[in-house]
Formats: structure tokens, sequence, C-alpha cells
């Protein structure tokens, strides 16, 4: 279902407001459970971190969150407290006495939400047991050297104990994020855990894995073997309770309209809603202000760069530009390639054009490091020694002067600096022949003290040209802090700006086209873009901030936060009145798996579910996994993942829309005279156009 257009640039003003006094919270909790819960890994920690505030403000004590307990983690970011809630108490109480940890608290981030953090090195002990339990259920084996998986099913097994032990609570709505938590979706379907399921991909197994082999992706997708590009790269066991937790869920979303064709393909599921990523966006009160900050942290970049090329610094650094590229360590996929070669030939036009600019760019993708280089701690120790050495000479040449003027004597500019000043500034020059590259942002750095915040401020242009990018934050992080940005139609949030916004360039955003032109063409197109961008006067430069900082409100979650905020309530109703009033039209509970599916696990004496060793990646001859033709569509799904839980014909929301109606009355008044105010606001959601 496509996103309607919720915000523009005509209408900057947002959503319209809550025609009902509140949200219907006081009966229902939200759970959110993600393995990025207090836990910094990638992009899924800013979504969850950034979106609580709104949440909370919305949920109040009715939202938690779910995670994985590291302790190094709980130290510094969590307060640990009691459960306020008995029903939660009392289910920690009950998994404690069975030998499970769990630990509760609130995160010490915007707007404090509570957080339940379960153990996985404590409950270990169980693991055999769990991934016998997980064959039996969906088919789906984990072998034993993937310790990301088997710590994914013991984080998965237990979240999965607590719903089934929170029975004092029957109004649950359980939002599960990546692949990392499908395993607790799955195990609450099949133990028919009573509560509404959401499963959310930010981004496909495979998709990461196609993309990064350098392939023809997107233009391609109908074309994969799915399940032996699975195999082949030994990730299917993964693929599988990808797939799995995808069907098993009521309701199904993405970040992004390229990540929902994406899913569509690979993962055979259309996605319900699509949910763009948003960002807590801090406005100023005045314009000016995010200027000055652009210019204090632009003179600390300066400072650096002094330290990096001083004896080589033959360029004017009032006349250079910081471009920078961030994000993982992934160099096709994040564009990092296209970015070099564009350099190359940016390089070519400004010598050509005999342009005064320079332009500096910084590659930040953290990497595995041991130490500092010494000749880059070197280097920044030399550029500290001449700003010594210079405030020094300074002051003896202040005192010379002073004394001079006092005689009424013109002083002698050959006599006022003496022989050693002379020497002592020389050995400053003579030690700076260094030249490093920087690999970190902290503002305990000794090579480039800046947070990342601080560093994209001082900066002027941020390039990320990703092949494969199912959102995107860095772009978005340029916006909100007033920075133009380059990215891609492959990207999320480049695929958001085109559809939100009537000329994206104008205001900062340039869009490279990587999915219809040629890498040439396509490298050629983001040459012209920072070409043209060094051509800008600085005045330009000032009124074109000014112009992306107004798109923050884009991304703010105070308007992105409602997508998903009517994306909890609405599912949760639906799918509780679809199947109490209108059963056909319900989602049904997970069939049985014939034994023959899944990931085929050699081993002799070992169970075909727990550890043993996995055959060379794709399944066997003759343990295929099974597909199974769905009526009328054309499509096979695979057998290891339960069967999809609405028709194509009929989505999800029209049905549940059409039992809602059935049940509550075919007009507002009916509607709204139901106690309480979930008549009006379902009837509120009906309007919004949720069910066309």
């Amino acid at each position: 279902m496509p996103l309607s257009r919720s915000v523009s640039m005509t209408s900057l003003s947002g959503l319209p407001p809550w025609e009902d006094e509140g949200l219907p919270v006081e009966d229902l909790l939200l759970f959110e459970v993600a393995w990025e819960v207090t836990n910094k890994v990638g992009g899924i920690y800013t979504v969850i971190q950034t979106k609580s505030k709104i949440t909370v403000d919305e949920w109040g004590e009715n939202y938690f969150l779910m995670g994985p307990y590291y302790e190094h983690n709980c130290k510094t970011q969590v307060e640990v407290c009691e459960a306020p809630n008995p029903a939660i108490k009392k289910t920690m109480d009950c998994l404690s006495s069975s030998g499970c940890q769990v630990r509760f608290g609130r995160w010490l981030i915007e707007g404090c939400p509570y957080v339940i953090l379960f153990d996985i090195g404590a409950a270990a002990w169980n693991l055999d047991r769990w991934k016998g339990e997980f064959w039996d259920t969906c088919g789906i084996g984990l072998p034993f050297h993937d310790r990301e998986a088997n710590d994914a099913l013991i984080f998965g097994s237990m979240v999965a104990w607590f719903f089934k032990e929170l029975q004092d609570m029957p109004n649950v709505i359980a939002h599960f994020h990546e692949w990392q938590a499908g395993a607790g979706l799955i195990l609450c379907r099949s133990r028919k855990v009573p509560m509404a399921t959401i499963f959310t991909t930010h981004a496909t197994l495979l998709g990461r894995y196609l993309c990064a082999g350098n392939v023809d992706f997107y233009n391609n997708l109908d074309k994969f073997n799915i399940d032996k590009e699975a195999g082949d790269r030994q990730i299917y066991h993964r693929y599988c309770l990808e797939r799995a937790a995808v069907h098993c869920s009521h309701v199904f979303s993405t970040v992004s309209q390229i990540t929902a064709v994406e899913a569509d393909h690979i993962l055979h599921r259309k996605p319900d809603v699509v949910t763009p990523n948003g960002l807590n966006v801090k406005k100023f009160s005045a314009m000016h202000e995010f200027q000055n900050l652009h210019s204090t942290n632009k003179a600390k970049i300066q400072e650096f760069v002094r330290g990096h090329f001083y004896g080589h610094l033959d360029f004017n650094l009032e006349k250079t530009l910081y471009f920078f590229i961030a994000g993982r360590y992934e160099f096709s996929n994040k564009g990092a390639d296209i970015f070099l070669e564009s350099l190359s030939r940016l390089n070519y036009l400004l010598r050509v054009h005999k342009s005064d600019m320079t332009v500096v760019v910084f590659f930040i993708m953290p990497a595995k490091t041991n130490n500092f280089n010494v000749e880059t701690l070197k280097g920044q120790a030399v550029r500290k020694q001449l700003w010594d050495t210079a405030h020094s000479v300074k002051e003896k040449f202040g005192k010379r002067l002073y004394e001079s003027l006092l005689k009424g004597e013109i002083p002698d500019m050959n006599k006022i600096l003496d022989r050693d000043d002379f020497t002592i500034m020389k050995r400053a020059i003579y030690a700076t022949q260094v030249v490093f590259h920087p690999e970190f942002l902290s503002s305990t750095s000794p090579l480039l003290p800046m947070d990342y915040e601080e560093f994209v401020r001082g900066c002027h242009l941020g390039v990320f040209p990703s092949y494969y990018e199912p959102w995107g934050y860095t772009p978005g992080e340029c916006t909100v802090m007033g920075i133009p940005s380059v990215t891609t139609n492959l990207s999320g949030f480049g695929c958001f700006v085109e559809e939100h916004v009537s000329d994206p360039a104008a205001y900062g955003i340039y869009i490279v086209d990587r999915r219809f032109r040629a890498a040439d063409e396509s490298c050629n197109q983001l040459t012209h873009f920072m070409f043209a961008f060094c051509q800008q006067t600085r005045r330009q430069r000032i009124i074109q901030r000014n112009r992306t900082e107004r798109l923050s409100d884009l991304l703010d979650w105070k308007y992105l936060g409602r997508v998903s905020t009517d994306m909890n309530f609405f599912f949760f109703y639906t799918h509780t009145l679809s199947e109490t009033a209108c059963p056909k039209w319900g989602c049904p509970e997970p069939e049985p798996n014939p034994a023959t599916h899944g990931t085929r696990l050699e081993g002799e004496g070992t169970h075909p579910g727990r550890d043993a060793t996995p055959s060379q990646g794709t399944p066997q001859a003759g343990l295929e996994p099974q597909t199974h033709q769905r009526a009328g569509t054309g499509q096979t799904r695979c057998a290891t993942a339960p069967p999809h839980y609405q028709s194509k014909e009929k989505q999800l929301i029209n049905v549940c829309c059409l039992c809602i109606i059935k049940v509550i009355g075919k007009t507002q008044s009916e509607v709204l005279s139901r106690k309480g105010r979930s008549g009006g606001w379902l009837w509120y959601m009906l309007r919004r156009g949720h069910a066309e």
C-alpha cells in the first residue's frame, strides 16, 4: 500500500491535528522488540532512540522496549528500577525463578522509555533445547557456528516466554524489528499467544548480500533464484527465519518504497504500510543560530586541516570546501567507489576551469583498528607546537613593540626579533612534513576532537551515493542540520524527498540516478553536482543552507511518528475485531509444516535442529525447500515459512475495515454512539483514508 502524501512543501504544518481528545491507550500495552535497544550496532538504534520521545508522549507508561542485556551498555545507559506494572513484574519474577535473568529500567535517552533486557548469556544453557523446539515448530535449523543466529534464537525464545506468561494484560501489541527479533514473533504465533504483531524490516538480509556482490540488483529482482542465492552465501537459515517472521506477522511494514519493492520480491509479501524514519528536530529561535554553528565547527575542522597539511598548505582555507561520506564500511553498497571516481573527475574539472576553490574530503567509515598511527599523532602535536611557538613569539614581539613606542621610537623590525626567535620558528617549520588520514570522530580524540554532529555542521556537503540504502540516516541528519547533501534514488530517503519536494536540488538535496543509469553516467552526474556546488558563492551557499534547514519538518518524528502510532492502534483494533466478528477473514494459525522441509543439516548422531554442520550453504538434492503455489497468483513460497496470513486479492487493511463497518455500523453517528473513545478514533482512521 503506497504511503499517502502526508507532508509537502506547501503544507509543512504536517498532518491534521487529532480530532479526538486522546488516543485509547488505557487498556493497551505496546512492546517494541529489537536487537539494538540500548545496543548500538547500526541504524535501527537511531530509529528507536529518536522515536522514543514521541512514542512515550503518546503511550506514556504503557510503552516498553525489549532488547538484549549487555552489562557495559546497561551501566552507562540504563537506570535500573522496579517494574511499576504488576503484570510485568509478575512475569519477570516467573522467568527469573526459572533461571532466566531479566532486567527492568529506564533508558537514559530523550523520553526515558521503560526497557526490559534479557540476559542471553545467562540463558545459553537452554540453546540446544530451544533449537530442537524451533526445528519442530517451523523446520528451521541453525548451525552451531553462527553465533549471531544462535543469540537471536535465545533472545526470541525468552521474549516469547515472556509474552506467554503475560496473561494479566490481554491487550498487547508487539512490534518486532529485523530478523534478529523474528524468532520471538514466530514462537509467539506458533504458541497462539493472544496479541497483535507487527514486523518491520529495515533491509532484507539477502538484498544487502547481493548488492555487496556488485550485481545489478534492482533491475533483476524478478530473476533471482532466492533460495539458491541465500544458500550460496550460507545465510539460508537466516533468510528462512526472516521470511517466516514476515509471514507470521499480522502486519508487515518497511521504511521506504524502494525497500517495499525489494521485500515483495525477496520475502514474497507486500508490506501493508510504509513508515518512513524520522529524527528529533530541534528548531532554532533565530535562523542565524545554525549558521553560527556551521562557522564555529568549520573553524575546528580548519585547525585539523592546518595540522594535516601544514608544510604543504599551498591553498587558501577561506576558499576551501569540506565534503564527507559516512556510514558502514561497505565500499560499494555505500557508494565509496563511485565517490572516489567522481572526485578524480571533479579534480580534473577544477584544474581545467582554473578554479581557486579547494575541496578537502573526509571518509568517516569506522573499521577495525589497533591504535592511532604514530605519524598522525605527531602531526597534530606539531600543529599544537606551532601554535604555542607563534603565541610565545607574539608575546615577545608585543612587549618589545610596546617598549619602543613608549620611548617615542619607531621600532626597527629587523631588530625587534632576535636570532633565538628565528631559530625557534625554523625548528617548528622543519617538523611539519606529515600527511595522515583520520579515522575517528569523538570529542575526546587527539586527532579531530569533534563529535559527529559538530563535524557535520562544520562541513559544506555530505555525499552519500549509496547503491543499497533502505532508508539513509546520514543525508537526513545533514538536512535537519541545514547541510546540503547528495543521495540517490536507490535510498529510501532519496525516494521520500523526490515524492514530497518538487525541486530537491533547490533545497540542497541532490539525487543521483543509480537505478536507470549506468555506473559511468551516475558518476558523471555526481561530478556535475559537486562541480556546480563548488561554483557557488559564499552567499549562495548560505542561502542554500537556509533552504535545506526548512526541509527538517519533513523528517520530524512529530509528523512521521503519527504514521507509526496510527499503524499500532489501527491494526490492533482491526486484527481484534476481524478475528472475533468475521472469522473467515481472520488470520489463521500457522499450518503444520512437512518434516522434510527446512535447511538440511548433516552430522551423524545429532538432532536435526541442534548443533550440526551445515551443508556447504545450499540445501542438498532431494531435500530442496518445498514450495507451495498460491491459488491464482502464480507465486511460490518456501515451506519453511509459515503461510501468508492474508490474501493478495484482499489486503488485510481492506478486510479489517469491512469487519469494523459490519460490527460498528455504517454511519458516523452509529460509530460515534459507541461507548468510549475507540469508536470515534476508528471513524477518524477510516476517514483519514487508511481503508482506501
